[in-house]
């Protein structure tokens, strides 16, 4: 018979012809090869493999054949290939023998069932004959390395507690609020006015949680748009649409997996996504876009918003349920102008930044036009503070601040100007009533004195805000305007703050 006539013409024969001849390839050229069952127990190597035995810490081979893999190998990922019947063609392998590149192929049983796993070293001493092929594996591994660590550190907490600069009764009060907050495991609702510190305050409550070694994720609602919103949040499977990426997407959810997730502008959020949202906080379970599987993730939630909730949700623009949900530790903070003695540290603080970042002298206000400063009503809080700095150490040659710089920088950003000190009917009618006790008085002439004084500091620093003096002396808003009507301390025209 010739040669030709000795080759199979069909499939499966020259499969099986195919098999044997890699096999017995392998088995004469690679440095060693090792045979384990289903149960992961080594159950045969050939003579290359033996010599490895005693830097592996075996002098008989019974000693090594018929045990499970992992206790005789270090390293080993013939479990990963028992489990998945996937082959792993390249590998490097570190263990007490050296390091060496091999190979990791399945076997199967006529019906297909992994009943084995074939390990072959093909190269021992890589660090010699694939010297190029290892360094690149190395420059890659660092980098890879380097690049999650940068990636970690951006997932972390920018601020403490230190980093909300005030001594101001308000600032005080939503700093104690904050750090009870961060002790809870409980959803975290900041509000107020944009610019007033919200996010600052995530980062500070994660920073002081028990979990502020994990990932801190942020969010912002409205700078997602609606349709990728989902996946954003929950991931999305491999394939899940056309152009999705083969390997899937974690989500932000699955990123922040036992840290915090802080969800800004939280009253941007549609509807679709507040129903998985709730799931998600009520069971700890996300489903990625495009998969029917469900994923356990241990998120606490932050969330921040400026506008009014309540309102959104007698609106039908927000969940009833989701909003009950998140609305069990509030937390409002306040605006600038409810802690104007803050001011002055805001401005020493942000001055310190702005030279810092700008390379320039720090800025020096003078007390009249840190006074102007003070009186402003700053729509924009401590965001709109920031912006008339910087353009006051843009327009100044030596740093100082005169009043006058202040007054031209407000007017051209159509501000009102405000002329300290406090002015209003009800200071001048609080400084006014003399709230000493004169003798003479009778008991309940003395109480009063006494409360028209309190009253009277209590407005005083507040910078004439009736919420905030009312919240200092612990009394109900409408106890304290009651007050104010009695002793005719009200104005009809000024607002209630």
């Amino acid at each position: 018979m010739s040669a030709d006539n000795r080759l199979p013409r069909d499939a499966q024969s020259i499969l099986e012809l195919a098999a044997r001849s890699m096999f017995d390839l392998f088995a004469n050229a690679s440095e060693g090869m090792m045979l384990v069952d289903r149960n992961a127990r080594v159950v045969w190597i050939n003579d290359q493999y033996r010599r490895f035995l005693p830097a592996l810490g075996f002098e008989r081979e019974e000693d090594f054949v018929g045990h499970p893999v992992s206790s005789v190998v270090q390293n080993t990922q013939m479990h990963q290939v028992l489990a998945t019947g996937k082959p792993i063609l390249i590998d490097l392998l570190n263990n007490r023998a050296g390091t060496f590149v091999v190979s990791r192929i399945p076997l199967r049983d006529d019906g297909g069932e992994v009943i084995g796993v074939l390990g072959i070293v093909l190269f021992d001493h890589p660090e010699t004959t694939l010297q190029p092929l290892i360094t690149k594996f190395a420059r890659l591994e660092q980098d890879l390395n380097e690049a999650r660590r940068e990636l970690a550190s951006q997932r972390r907490a920018k601020y403490t507690f230190a980093s909300f600069v005030g001594t101001s009764a308000a600032a005080q009060e939503v700093k104690r609020q904050a750090r009870r907050a961060s002790q809870s495991p409980s959803p975290v609702l900041l509000l107020g006015e944009t610019g007033t510190g919200k996010e600052l305050l995530a980062h500070a409550i994660h920073a002081a949680s028990p979990r502020a070694g994990r990932p801190f994720v942020s969010v912002n609602m409205a700078a997602v748009p609606e349709a990728l919103m989902e996946a954003e949040f929950f991931g999305v499977a491999p394939g899940a649409y056309t152009g999705a990426d083969r390997k899937g997407r974690d989500g932000k959810f699955k990123l922040a997996d036992g840290g915090t997730l802080f969800l800004d502008e939280l009253g941007d959020m549609p509807m679709a996504v507040q129903v998985k949202l709730l799931r998600a906080l009520q069971d700890g379970e996300i489903e990625p876009l495009g998969s029917n599987r469900i994923v356990r993730c241990d998120v606490r939630v932050v969330a921040a918003t400026s506008r009014d909730l309540q309102r959104l949700v007698r609106d039908g623009q927000f969940r009833e349920d989701l909003y009950y949900r998140l609305n069990v530790l509030p937390v409002r903070v306040p605006p600038l102008r409810e802690r104007r003695d803050d001011i002055p540290l805001l401005v020493e603080a942000l001055s310190e930044d702005i030279a810092a970042r700008g390379a320039q002298a720090q800025l020096e206000v003078a007390p009249d036009a840190m006074s102007l400063l003070q009186a402003q009503t700053w729509r924009g809080n401590i965001r709109e503070l920031r912006n008339v700095l910087e353009q006051l150490a843009l327009r100044s040659e030596s740093g100082r601040i005169a009043r006058a710089a202040v007054e031209q920088v407000l007017r051209e950003a159509g501000l009102d100007r405000i002329e300290p000190p406090l002015s209003s009917a009800m200071g001048d009618a609080a400084a006014s009533a003399d709230p000493v006790a004169r003798p003479g008085l009778t008991l309940a002439e003395q109480v009063r004195a006494v409360e028209q004084r309190a009253v009277k500091t209590a407005l005083s620093q507040t910078q004439g805000n009736r919420a905030a003096a009312a919240r200092l002396l612990g009394m109900s808003r409408a106890s304290f305007y009651d007050k104010l009507h009695e002793w005719g301390w009200m104005s009809e025209n000024q607002t209630y703050v």
